[in-house]
C-alpha cells in the first residue's frame, strides 16, 4: 500500500474513532482503550497502554479527572482538531515518516521543530538570553512557511513558537495555523498580549495552543519580569479559561523561586486557572550576561525532580520536566533527535539552549542542516551521559559540547555578545561537577546501578 493511501486509511480510521468518542466518552473510552491494544501488540506502543484501565475504572484518579476534563472544558471543535493533528499526524503519520527518513538519510528527524518568529519583547526578564538580543530581527512568513513546508515531508508535523515574545507576530501565527491545518502549532508565551480578541481566533483557527511563563505566584513573577505581570497572565488564563481553550503554563524554575513554583499551591493554582499541561524548565546560563546566581543548588534541584514525579499521582495536569525527564526519554532531545531550534535570525540550532550553529535557514534546507558535522556529532554522541539525570551536553557535560563545537566549527548565534565557547564551559562545568554527586545518588535509588543508559 502506498505512503498516502495507508495515511488515508489511518487518518479516516481514527477519525471515525474520535466522532464515536464524543458520543459518549464514559462509556466509550474503555472500548477504544481495547481496540487501540489489539493493534499496539508488538509495536511501538506495545505495554504503554495496560496503566490505562486502572486509570479509566477509577473516577477520583487524577489521570481520569485530566481526560475527562478534556471533554467538559475544552470547546469541542477545537478539541476535535487537536486530537486529529496530534494523535493523526505528529502520531500515526509523523512517526513512521520520520523512522524512514531516519534510514533513508542517516541523521536525526526531530518531532517537533522549535522557532523565533522574532528578538522582539515587551517584556525585560533577568537572566533571559533574548532580553540582551534587541528587537530587530524576525523571520519572514514566507521563511517559516518554507520550514513548516520542509519539516511536514519529512514527518515533523509539530511546530512551536518561542522569541522573544511570539505574540508579537500575532498575525503571521494565525496566518500560518490557517496554512497548515493539519499542523499543531504551540507558542511559548509571556500571556500579557492575549486579549478577547486574540482569543476568538484562536476559536477559529482551532490548532494553536499557547504555553504561558509564569513563575511562581505574583512577587516571584513580577520580581523576574516585571511588575503586573502576574495579574497580567492570570487575566489571560481567565480569558482563555471562559472560552473553553486548551492552554498550559511554562514555568522556569531557579534558585530564587524554586519553593512556590514546586508547591502545591502553585500547582493547585495552574489547575483552577485551567491549564492543562506545564513544562518545567531549569534556568540555563547562556550568555555572556547569564546570571549564574539564578541556578538551582543540588539540593534546591532534587526538590522538582522528587516533587513533579508526586503531582503526577495527585494534580489533574500533564507535566514535562524538561531537564529531568531525560530518564524516560533516552536523555538529551536535541539536534533533531526529537526537537530543534531555529533563532530569529535563522540560525539552525540544536537546542534552544544552545547558541551555536553550523548551518541556517537561508543558506541550507533542513535536511542539508541535520547532515552537518554538529548536528551528526549530536546524533553520534547522544545520550552524553549514562546516567540519564544527566543528560545535557552543555549544563551536565560541557565538556561534551565544547568538543562538538570545536570539532564542527559551529560559530556562537549570540547576536548581541558572542560567547566564546571555553567561557561557557568554564561557566558550567562547576555546576556540572556539583549536580554529579545528588544526580548519580538519585539514578541509584531509582534504578540500582550507576546508569548505562539502556534502561532509559
Amino acid at each position: 500500500m502506498s505512503r498516502s493511501i495507508k495515511e488515508s486509511v489511518q487518518a479516516f480510521a481514527v477519525k471515525q474513532v474520535l466522532n464515536y468518542l464524543d458520543e459518549d466518552p464514559d462509556k466509550s473510552l474503555p472500548k477504544i482503550l481495547d481496540w487501540v491494544e489489539s493493534f499496539a501488540k508488538a509495536g511501538r506502543f506495545e505495554g504503554m497502554l495496560e496503566p490505562f484501565h486502572a486509570i479509566l475504572e477509577d473516577p477520583d484518579n487524577n489521570w481520569n479527572r485530566l481526560i475527562r476534563s478534556l471533554w467538559t472544558d475544552i470547546d469541542p471543535a477545537v478539541r476535535k482538531v487537536v486530537f486529529e493533528n496530534f494523535i493523526i499526524n505528529t502520531a500515526l503519520i509523523g512517526l513512521p515518516r520520520q523512522d524512514k527518513a531516519r534510514e533513508e538519510h542517516g541523521c536525526n528527524i526531530p518531532w517537533a521543530v522549535l522557532m523565533d518568529l522574532t528578538s522582539a519583547c515587551n517584556l525585560k526578564c533577568t537572566g533571559c538570553w533574548a532580553a540582551e538580543y534587541g528587537h530587530k530581527l524576525n523571520l519572514e512568513y514566507e521563511e517559516l512557511d518554507s520550514v513548516i513546508r520542509q519539516g511536514t515531508e519529512l514527518g515533523t508535523y509539530m511546530y512551536i513558537f518561542s522569541g522573544g515574545e511570539p505574540l508579537v507576530r500575532k498575525a503571521d501565527i494565525l496566518r500560518l495555523c490557517e496554512a497548515h491545518p493539519d499542523c499543531m502549532f504551540l507558542a511559548f508565551t509571556n500571556g500579557t498580549l492575549i486579549d478577547e480578541a486574540f482569543a476568538d481566533e484562536m476559536l477559529r483557527v482551532k490548532n494553536f495552543v499557547p504555553a504561558l511563563s509564569i513563575e511562581g505566584f505574583e512577587e516571584a513573577t513580577d520580581g523576574r519580569r516585571g511588575s503586573g505581570t502576574y495579574q497580567k497572565v492570570m487575566n489571560a488564563m481567565r480569558i482563555l479559561k471562559e472560552k473553553k481553550l486548551p492552554f498550559g503554563a511554562s514555568c522556569c524554575y531557579t534558585s530564587q523561586n524554586i519553593d512556590s513554583l514546586s508547591s502545591e499551591e502553585y500547582m493547585d493554582m495552574l489547575v483552577e486557572a485551567g491549564a492543562k499541561f506545564a513544562w518545567f524548565f531549569h534556568y540555563m546560563p547562556v550568555g555572556n550576561e547569564a546570571v549564574p546566581a539564578l541556578l538551582p543548588l543540588p539540593e534546591q534541584r532534587e526538590i522538582m525532580y522528587r516533587r513533579i514525579r508526586e503531582y503526577r499521582k495527585t494534580k489533574p495536569i500533564f507535566t514535562i520536566d524538561f531537564q529531568h525527564d531525560g530518564e524516560y526519554v533516552g536523555g538529551c532531545i536535541a539536534g533533531g533527535r526529537k526537537y530543534l531550534h531555529i533563532n530569529a535570525n535563522g540560525d539552525i540550532e540544536p537546542c534552544a539552549f544552545i547558541h551555536y550553529a553550523d548551518s541556517n535557514i537561508r543558506e541550507h534546507t533542513l535536511l542539508e542542516a541535520y547532515k552537518r558535522p554538529l548536528f551528526m556529532a549530536y546524533r553520534e554522541g547522544q545520550p552524553f551521559h549514562p546516567n540519564l539525570l544527566r543528560p545535557c551536553p552543555m549544563l551536565e557535560n560541557p565538556e561534551c559540547l565544547r568538543d562538538m563545537v570545536k570539532r564542527s566549527g559551529a560559530k556562537s548565534t549570540d547576536m548581541q555578545s558572542p560567547e566564546n565557547i571555553d567561557d561557557l564551559y568554564a561557566r558550567c562545568e562547576p555546576y556540572a561537577d556539583r549536580w554529579a554527586g545528588k544526580a548519580d545518588e538519585l539514578w541509584r535509588a531509582s534504578h540500582g546501578c550507576e546508569g548505562c543508559g539502556g534502561c532509559g
